[in-house]
């Protein structure tokens, strides 16, 4: 797979016997992991970043531990009014679907794209807004939410720009729809997001997906566009001291959990198995009967039973 990076463009758009000692101090302090702040400048609509997503799950799975997740939402679409990618040749709605067909294809995260043709996202700034609001009320499902979302986009062509689509996403998390998206059409929700565009601003992000990590010393390493695990990795590895240790990768079951699709794609990126293997490993992995099988856009995915 080509490596280069991509870009949705901001400004245009282990018994034994032991040799120890039988006397030993211990020291019981619990040990501070030295920690990064990992920025993620997204937008609910970049394609790159719904493109991404197999990797930067493997590595939130494995190095989190080491740093702290804090995404940010950068306005990838304000509205049409006057809005141009020259460099992908976007000046309409319609314009879109062909460049998210060619970004689904390169990277094989299924994108559907006809919404463009029929029923556009007129701006990314509602469901960003909606973002904030659970991001401030409830911690810890933003993430589950920014999937969603891209998923309903992406995949489903449905317009997350509509305060009904929203709802229905929100309560699909176990939340109060309406009175999240409600909250989100108020001023102080577009506060939380004016909030992140300076952030994003002040780390001089100019497109998306893009990565600052920054260490306890301040230093900081940018990354920009799509990338490989290892990039991220030797980049993380730039700014703490000893040698990482990641962690296991979660088990299929545990992955499968987690409720959404799991497309093809997610699954190679997280056990490091070819596409042709996923059915085979899929199979191994998990019960008979705890799961089904099916295909969209010519991508393989399962789902729970």
């Amino acid at each position: 797979m080509n490596t280069n990076p991509m870009i949705c463009d901001l400004k245009t758009g282990v018994c034994g016997v032991s040799d120890e000692e039988h006397t030993q101090i211990i020291d019981f302090n619990p040990q501070q992991q030295p920690k990064v702040i990992l920025y993620y400048a997204t937008d609910p609509i970049c394609s790159h970043c719904w493109a991404i997503e197999p990797t930067l799950n493997r590595f939130i799975q494995q190095y989190g531990k080491y740093f702290d997740l804090q995404p940010l939402m950068g306005g990838l679409l304000a509205g049409w009014n006057g809005f141009a990618d020259k460099a992908n040749g976007i000046q309409q709605p319609a314009d879109v679907a062909g460049h998210w067909k060619e970004v689904g294809a390169h990277y094989r995260m299924p994108i559907d794209g006809t919404l463009w043709l029929n029923n556009p996202v007129m701006s990314s700034y509602p469901p960003s807004r909606v973002f904030k609001v659970i991001q401030q009320r409830h911690p810890g499902k933003e993430l589950a939410y920014l999937w969603s979302a891209r998923e309903a986009v992406f995949v489903f062509n449905r317009n997350i720009g509509e305060e009904e689509v929203l709802a229905d996403i929100v309560n699909s998390l176990g939340l109060p729809g309406d009175e999240i998206v409600q909250a989100a059409g108020q001023e102080a929700a577009q506060e939380l997001l004016e909030e992140d565009f300076q952030k994003v601003a002040q780390l001089g992000v100019r497109g998306f997906p893009t990565f600052v990590m920054v260490n306890e010393e301040n230093q900081g390493i940018k990354l920009v566009g799509s990338r490989t695990l290892q990039n991220y990795v030797d980049a993380l590895q730039q700014l703490i001291p000893e040698p990482l240790a990641p962690a296991d990768v979660p088990a299929m079951p545990e992955l499968l959990a987690e409720g959404h699709l799991l497309f093809s794609r997610e699954i190679e990126a997280m056990y490091d198995i070819k596409p042709e293997d996923v059915a085979a490993f899929t199979a191994a992995a998990l019960p008979e009967h705890a799961y089904r099988t099916g295909q969209i856009l010519g991508e393989m995915f399962i789902e729970p039973a």
